[in-house]
Formats: structure tokens, C-alpha cells, sequence
């Protein structure tokens, strides 16, 4: 939950402000203690359709535990149809895309094709500089945890206002951007503070990633991960949008309240947009199951070698919400029933995503919105579904 500006500023940055207190606790009564698999997923699914009466449109969900395959879908999937949601629905999957560029770059450092502690500048030479900003004093590393201090593109107010905000984005949706474009949106600011100060997540550090991938892999970013994460793992509902403007099917429609000053509560059709304006930092379309075999995967070590697994996990602090920290592409989360998780949240115009998985790999779950402004049942689903059923300790 780290706070982020992106699309519908405030999305799971919500954790850092107003419902934290109360969205991560456990059930009335429950102390500290091991958590006991979440047997029919009452809780979990009270809390989905208590997200669509709040305001989502549908809300699509898949849980493993030991007791094997749970999946659920509440709501609709298209508000002029009425056509329900579906549980296997592909969807953008926002910033989640940084746990599987984190996930090839540590492949590619298992493989000694890169160090963590290279500079940018060496695998991206001259593309970080200007206003103070200098790839000579940013590491990969940093990269990976948001420690960079680099500015956020998406926080670029005339930026934001082009391309996410009402008009700007109805106007401007199907606009194609190349990397280059973003990056001079970002270094068109300083740095905003020295590198390795701090954690502060930065859409910036994402792409950069992504260009690393493809200077050392000597193709596109899209073939690096396709080839050592997709295929691999029969990942069959994920893919990048390349020329396509929509996910492919099943998916529902995106809805997206785009603050218009004069009608705050108008809804949008956002579904299309051209995916080269998240790319390599937001642009992978998936499912839930598909990102709970991919987060299981990760932590069961079927991807990285036992050195690589751990430099993931090793984390920084997180000062915008301190019950979580960041590591490479991904965050822990200590919930107040005992349960360590990691996980990745993801927005963009028209979705928000959360896949969480324990660390043993054993529990995963993930659900999507079709929607991006109703946040408030977020954690309180996640809390559902890890929580709910802690197990009292004695005394």
C-alpha cells in the first residue's frame, strides 16, 4: 500500500491515510496467532459484494489455500449490458507489471548478466540526467525498491491532467507514447531526494526497469517476460496489449469517475486506451488465477535461485505506512492477526488490483475492480480472507 500517484490519485494510497487503523485489524476479539486456512471464504466474499454495494460495479476473485481453488465474481462486468462479472475475467493489472520486471532483472542477475549494485548508467547510459538527475548515482537496486529518489512522471501535474483526468483523457486515450516521452516528463524535475535516502514509490523507477530488461536481453521487455514467466508457468490470460487497445476476452468493461468539476459522480467507459502510456510500468493484462500461480510461483522459489528469492524480499522501510515495506517489485505486509503477506497492488484508469500471497507460498488471493474510485472495501476484503479466521492464543 504504498501511497502513489496514478491514475485516480488516491487508489490503494488510501492504506496510507484514513482506513488503515481499522481495515487491517482482525475480527472482534481475535489476538495475535497463526492463521487457519480460510475455509469457505464466508468472510471474503461478504466483503466482495459489501465492495458492490459500496459503489464497484463487479469485483473478480481467486483464492488457493490448502483446501484448493476458491473463485468468485460479484457485480457486473458491463454497466449497459448488465452482463454479470466473471471470475476468470482478464484485466490490467497497473503496477503489479513491477513484480515481473523485478522478476527477470534478478533472473538476469542470477545469470550474471547485471549486478543489483550497477549504476544505471551503465546499462542506460546518458538517459537518466538533466535537473540535477544522474544515472551515475542510481543503482538498479534502487530502481527495484523506489529508493531512487527520481521524480514520478505520473505526478507531473500537466501530465496527469492530459492524460487521466476527464476531458484530457477522453481526448487524448488513444495518444501512443514511447518511453522517452515519460522519462522527459520526469527529468523535466529534479530529483526528489538523493538516492538511497528513502523510499517513495516513482512510476519512473518502473520503466527504467523495463528498459534495463531490454538492453541486457537484446529484445523487447514483452519477449524477456513471455519467455522466462508466462510460458513457463502456462500463464494462458496473460499477455501485453502491443497494438490492442482493450484486454482481451472474457474481461469486463473499465469504469472510471474522471473528475469532472461540474459533474463529480459521471461515470466513464475507459476500457480503451492505447497501452504504450503504461508501458513496462503498468501495461500486463492478467486474471486472478493467473497472478496467484505467478505469486505462488515466485515465493516458492520456481523462479529465482534461493540468493536472488532473498535479495526480493530484502526490504526498506516504507514511511508513508509503516505496518508495510518495500522490496525488490513487491511489499510486505505485517496484518494485525500475525500473518506476514506480500503482495502488489495495481491501478490504472478503470481498475485496481490486489494479489497477496504468505510467505511459504502456501496462500494466495487476488481480486480486481472494474471500477477506480470506490476504495473502501479493499482491505477490509483482504482482511477478510487472512484474518478472519486467526486462531486465538492462549492466555
Amino acid at each position: 500500500m504504498t501511497r502513489r500517484v496514478r491514475p485516480r490519485a488516491a487508489l490503494v494510497a488510501l492504506a496510507a491515510v484514513v482506513i488503515t487503523a481499522t481495515a487491517l485489524t482482525g475480527p472482534a476479539g481475535a489476538a495475535r496467532g497463526p492463521a487457519a486456512p480460510a475455509a469457505g471464504h464466508d468472510a471474503t466474499r461478504r466483503a466482495i459484494e459489501a465492495a458492490v454495494l459500496a459503489g464497484v460495479p463487479g469485483v473478480a476473485a481467486e483464492a488457493r489455500d490448502a483446501d484448493g481453488v476458491w473463485r468468485t465474481a460479484a457485480g457486473v462486468g458491463d454497466l449497459r449490458t448488465g452482463k454479470a462479472r466473471g471470475a476468470a475475467d482478464r484485466f490490467r493489472v497497473g503496477s503489479i507489471t513491477s513484480t515481473f520486471v523485478a522478476t527477470v532483472l534478478l533472473q538476469m542477475a542470477a545469470e550474471g548478466k547485471l549486478s543489483l549494485d550497477d549504476t544505471v548508467e551503465r546499462h542506460l547510459p546518458g538517459v537518466v540526467a538533466g535537473n540535477g538527475n544522474d544515472g551515475r548515482t542510481v543503482t538498479v537496486r534502487q530502481l527495484l525498491n523506489h529508493t531512487s529518489g527520481l521524480f514520478d512522471y505520473l505526478s507531473e501535474p500537466s501530465y496527469y491532467q492530459k492524460y487521466v483526468l476527464g476531458d484530457g483523457f477522453l481526448r487524448h486515450r488513444y495518444d501512443t507514447l514511447t518511453p522517452g516521452d515519460r522519462l522527459a516528463v520526469a527529468f523535466s524535475h529534479p530529483p526528489l531526494f538523493p538516492a538511497g535516502a528513502r523510499h517513495a514509490f516513482s512510476h519512473t523507477n518502473d520503466l527504467l526497469a523495463a528498459l534495463i530488461v531490454e538492453r541486457i536481453g537484446g529484445g523487447s521487455y514483452e519477449q524477456e517476460v513471455r519467455r522466462r514467466i508466462i510460458r513457463p508457468l502456462g500463464l494462458g490470460a496473460t499477455s501485453h496489449p502491443g497494438a490492442s487497445t482493450v484486454p482481451p476476452r472474457p474481461s469486463g468493461r473499465g469504469y472510471s469517475k474522471l473528475f469532472f468539476d461540474t459533474r463529480p459522480d459521471r461515470i466513464d467507459d475507459v476500457t480503451a486506451f492505447d497501452g504504450s502510456q503504461v508501458w513496462g510500468d503498468g501495461d500486463i493484462i492478467s486474471s486472478a488465477g493467473d497472478l496467484n500461480r505467478f505469486y505462488r510461483a515466485l515465493m516458492r522459489g520456481t523462479l529465482l535461485p534461493p540468493r536472488q528469492l532473498a535479495e526480493l524480499k530484502t526490504t526498506v522501510v516504507n514511511p508513508d505506512l509503516p505496518i508495510s515495506s518495500y522490496g525488490l517489485g513487491i511489499e510486505r505486509l505485517e496484518m494485525s492477526c500475525g500473518t506476514s503477506l506480500w503482495y502488489h497492488d495495481g491501478g490504472t484508469v478503470g481498475s485496481l488490483t490486489f494479489a497477496a500471497t504468505t510467505e511459504d507460498g502456501s496462500h494466495q488471493f487476488t481480486f480486481n475492480y472494474n471500477g477506480d474510485w470506490e476504495v473502501s472495501q479493499l482491505l477490509p476484503t483482504l482482511n477478510a480472507e487472512f484474518c478472519e479466521f486467526c486462531e486465538p492464543t492462549s492466555g
